[in-house]
Parts: C-alpha cells; structure tokens; sequence
C-alpha cells in the first residue's frame, strides 16, 4: 500500500538523516526551503519534522531551527528507523548488537512462556511453526513465519512490555532471519532446533526452553559471522523476503 504525503516525506527526511546528508548538530534547511524542495506544504512539513522528533532523529525548538542528533540517540527499536538504515546498509557491530540483544530477551522471554503460555499462544506459534516447515519442504515464504514464530515466543511470555517488546524487535530479526535464510540449508537445518523451543515450551519445562533458544540464537549467530566474513551483500528490509525454492 501506498504511503501518504505525510508518510512519503517523513520516509525521505528520514533517509536522508541517517544517510548523513544532513550533518549531525547543523541546522537543516528552514521550512520553506524544505517544502519548496518536496513540493509539499509547510503543514506537511511541520508534521513530518514532529514525527522525527519522536524517533528521536532531531531535535527542534524556536530560534535555532532542527537539528540532527547524533545516531546514539535515535530509537532503534523504531521500525521506520530499521528500515531507513537497512536501505543505507547494516554495519557488522549493529548486526552484532541484535545478537546479543536477543541472547539478553529472548530466552527470558521463553522461559516465561514455559511457565504462562496458554492453548491458543501454542497455537499461534505451531502455525507459524507449520509455515516455516511448508516453506522449507515446498517452497515458499520461510522469513514471514520465522517472525511469526518468535513473536508468538514473546507473546506467550504473557508479559507486557515483552510483548510490546515483539512488535519492535520485528524489524530487527527479520534482518537476522534473512541472513539465515541466505545460507544453503539454513532454513531447514534450524528447523528442528525450532521444533525444540517448542516442545519444551508445551511441556512446561523453562531449563530446556532456554536452552534451546540459546541453541537457536548462537545458531544464527554463527550465520551472521559468516555473511559478514565473506562480505555478501546483506538483505534489505524494504525488498519483499526472500522465498524458498521448493525442495
């Protein structure tokens, strides 16, 4: 679907932000040179501004105009911010920092769901599981159900900021997934570490839980390390995910 004008150009700023065309601590462009550079209105472009503000991209106040703060400062758990910067290309210690962020959340998080998952939690995530094992055995869209699969881990933790949680890592593991998914037999040899995460989670057993979980993440780990030492180009999360082909 089509953006709006305010979604256009709030997605151009942006880009344009992370992509370093605008400096870090200099004043960007007033709003009448903007919108005559866009062909917006200065109503758009005000509102575009205040939607960066709150992805903490800028900074905006009167008599010094907007300012770009430094990337330390940006929301990263913003999927807009995700997206922007995976199109300007994602650097090693980021991917590296999503790694460890997963090994901190995730396996807390199934642990919980070991404890707390409920019938229909289990099976929200045996239909993502189903998806994934379909892809891999007939081809198909394999990143899609790995998402879904994970989230349903977070939302079965039952807890609420885990589960706002989910909804803000989404754009960061899909990055992890399709570098998985690029490897020649990753879907399908993940597949049973998947189907162990799982069970544990169904027989009420936390200590295998994580310990599955950890088994997956380092997994994926070890993917990463490789696409990065043999400098592939890595997946960007505005192009559609990579399908499998049937076996």
């Amino acid at each position: 679907m089509m953006k709006n004008v305010h979604g256009s150009t709030v997605d151009w700023l942006g880009e344009a932000i992370v992509a370093g065309r605008y400096a870090v601590g200099v004043a960007m462009p007033p709003e009448p040179l903007l919108c005559a550079e866009l062909g917006v209105s200065r109503t758009v472009v005000r509102e575009s501004i205040k939607s960066l503000v709150a992805k903490g991209l800028v900074h905006t106040g009167p008599k010094v105009g907007t300012h770009v703060l430094p990337a330390e400062q940006w929301n990263w758990f913003d999927p807009d911010v995700i997206a922007w910067q995976s199109k300007i290309g994602l650097g090693a210690d980021f991917l590296r920092d999503l790694q460890e962020l997963r090994r901190v959340v995730e396996p807390a998080a199934v642990k919980l769901a070991a404890e707390r998952a409920v019938a229909q939690d289990i099976q929200e995530i045996e239909s993502a599981f189903a998806g994934m094992k379909q892809a891999v055995e007939h081809g198909g869209d394999y990143v899609s159900f790995d998402l879904r699969f994970h989230q349903g881990l977070l939302r079965a933790s039952r807890n609420r900021l885990l589960v706002q949680m989910s909804k803000a890592l989404s754009a960061l593991l899909r990055t992890s997934f399709e570098i998985s998914t690029s490897r020649k037999n990753g879907p399908a040899s993940s597949l049973q570490m998947h189907r162990d995460v799982l069970d544990a989670v169904i027989a009420r057993s936390p200590t295998k839980a994580e310990k599955a979980i950890l088994k997956l993440i380092d997994g994926a780990s070890s993917d990463i390390e490789k696409v990065l030492g043999s400098r592939k180009r890595l997946p960007k999360l505005s192009q559609p995910p990579v399908r499998l082909k049937a076996a």
